[in-house]
């Protein structure tokens, strides 16, 4: 059996905009596609984390900076076909104060650490989902401020050239997914299931034939 490390943030976790929890594995984007490639003789290693940046501490959370958990994954679950990489919402925190160049390069530290590891290993970027216009209003996230907004709408160009630079496969989860209305920051169910989908197509056409 081949296997897939999909390594990400809250939307990987599958963090509920109502704050109630993780969506259960039938519903959450990570879940549904070890469904799809399960009769591809693939398996599916989730490891979303609340909070999880590329490169970046948090003085409230251990273990969030994900260059620093990454080598130990990769090890841990070895032998690994592919990764999945969505990250860098939580960069375009307000404490950061990251541009997109400086995030981009987080995500470049990551790609590296994959490559170092196992040069065979294939590779999807996915840029992440937008955060809402709201998001750093009362109510929603005072992590974020309206700097954040207009930081994550630039990853998608960012990201894109990077994985192109490192013969990376890419996808925008922006073009397919979006935050809910309830936080302005993670998916819905509809949207975890279309970036299954889309995820599926993308290793489809790298990894393996369909039928």
């Amino acid at each position: 059996m081949k296997s897939i490390l999909c390594f990400g943030d809250s939307n990987t976790y599958g963090y509920k905009p109502d704050g109630s929890g993780r969506f259960d594995e039938n519903t959450r984007w990570t879940g549904v596609l070890s469904s799809m490639l399960a009769p591809y003789d693939y398996r599916i290693y989730e490891e979303g984390l609340v909070g999880r940046t590329t490169v970046f501490e948090d003085a409230t959370r251990i273990g969030r900076n994900g260059s620093k958990l990454l080598p130990v994954l990769l090890e841990s679950h070895s032998p690994i076909d592919a990764v999945t990489v969505m990250l860098g919402t939580n960069d375009c925190k307000a404490i950061n104060k990251a541009s997109p160049k400086v995030i981009t390069r987080g995500l470049e530290v990551l790609i590296k650490q994959i490559k170092s590891f196992d040069s065979k290993i294939k590779i999807l970027v996915i840029s992440p989902i937008l955060l809402g216009e709201k998001v750093f209003l009362e109510n929603y996230d005072p992590e974020f401020n309206e700097q954040s907004v207009h930081t994550s709408k630039e990853l998608k160009a960012y990201f894109r050239r990077l994985a192109e630079e490192y013969d990376c496969m890419f996808l925008a989860a922006s073009d397919v997914a979006k935050p809910s209305e309830i936080d302005q920051e993670h998916m819905d169910e509809n949207s975890h299931k279309k970036l299954a989908d889309h995820v599926f197509n993308k290793l489809q056409g790298s990894l393996f034939q369909a039928g």
